[in-house]
C-alpha cells in the first residue's frame, strides 16, 4: 500500500541485531541510508537480521563520504514470529528478468522460501556453473531487495537449483504439494488446506509444465491446481497463488 511505504520506516538488513542501546550500521545499508535514503538525525529505521528479529531505531547521526556510518539509538527490539504455514515456491526458470520478477513478487507477497527449478520446458538452462551461480546471486539478492521494500523480517531463502526428480523428492515430503496448473480439475479454493506445516508451490516455465513432469509430481503426492479462468505469466502465478494462500489460510491474520 503506498500510503503504508509513505509512515514505515525504511527496513535494512544486518547480519545480527545489536545488543546494547547504541549501533551503527555501516557497509551498503549505510551507503543506502545515507545516499539513497537521506535519513537525517531523529528520523526512524529498523533494523532486520532477516530471520525474525527486529530491531526499531531512530537516528542519532548520519556521517557521509567513501565510507558512510549511521549512528543509531535502539529503542525496541522483537521478533516477528516465521508463519505455522510456511510456503516454499518452486519457481522454474523463465527467460530474461522474468525469473527475477518472479522472486520479487513472491517475496513481496511472502514466500517462505524459494527453489529454482530446471523445468523440461524452461528457456534458460542454469547449466555451467559460473553462469547459475551468477544467475542465482541475482535472484538472492532480489529477494533481499523486495523482502526490505516489502518491509518483512523474514528474507525468504533461496535455496539452490533443482532438477524435476529432486524436486518430486521435495514433493514427496510436503505436508501439502500443489502444481499450478491451468487444465487441472479443481481450483484452489477446493482444496482442504493445512493449518501448519510445509506447503510447496510448483511454478511452471512459459510453456507450462511436460505431461512427464506431472506425471512424476502427481505419483509424489502432489495435486495439480487452477488458479482461476485467466491464464497468468510465470512472472506472476506464485505471487497470485501466494495472495489466495493468505486469504484461505491463517497467515495473513499472523502479520
Amino acid at each position: 500500500m503506498a500510503g503504508a511505504a509513505d509512515t514505515t520506516p525504511p527496513v535494512f538488513l544486518v547480519p545480527e541485531l545489536p545488543e546494547g542501546e547504541f549501533a551503527t550500521l555501516d557497509g551498503e545499508e549505510a551507503h543506502h541510508a545515507v545516499t539513497v535514503r537521506r535519513l537525517r538525525t531523529g528520523e526512524r529505521l529498523t533494523l532486520s537480521d532477516g530471520h525474525g528479529g527486529v530491531a526499531d531505531c531512530v537516528t542519532v547521526a548520519a556521517h557521509p563520504g567513501r565510507k558512510p556510518i549511521v549512528e543509531l539509538r535502539v529503542v525496541a527490539t522483537h521478533t516477528v514470529r516465521a508463519p505455522a504455514l510456511r510456503v516454499t515456491v518452486v519457481q522454474a526458470l523463465a527467460k530474461g528478468d522474468r525469473g527475477e520478477l518472479a522472486v520479487e513478487l513472491a517475496t513481496e507477497a511472502g514466500a517462505d522460501a524459494i527453489v529454482p527449478w530446471r523445468a523440461a520446458r524452461s528457456v534458460v538452462r542454469w547449466d555451467d556453473g559460473a553462469r547459475t551461480e551468477k544467475a542465482l546471486g541475482k535472484w538472492r539478492s532480489t529477494a533481499r531487495a523486495a523482502a526490505k521494500q516489502a518491509r518483512r523480517a523474514w528474507v525468504p531463502e533461496v535455496a539452490e537449483p533443482v532438477t524435476t526428480r529432486d524436486l518430486a523428492a521435495v514433493l514427496s515430503e510436503a505436508d501439502l504439494a500443489l502444481v499450478l496448473d491451468g487444465d487441472a480439475p479443481e481450483g484452489i479454493t477446493e482444496v482442504p488446506l493445512p493449518s501448519e506445516g510445509e506447503l510447496v508451490l510448483v511454478v511452471g516455465p512459459e510453456g507450462g509444465v511436460a505431461p512427464e513432469e506431472l506425471a512424476a509430481f502427481t505419483a509424489a503426492g502432489a495435486r495439480r491446481v487452477r488458479l482461476g479462468p485467466t491464464v497468468l505469466r510465470t512472472s506472476t502465478a506464485a505471487a497470485v497463488a501466494l495472495g489466495a494462500l493468505g486469504a484461505l489460510t491463517a497467515r495473513w491474520a499472523q502479520a
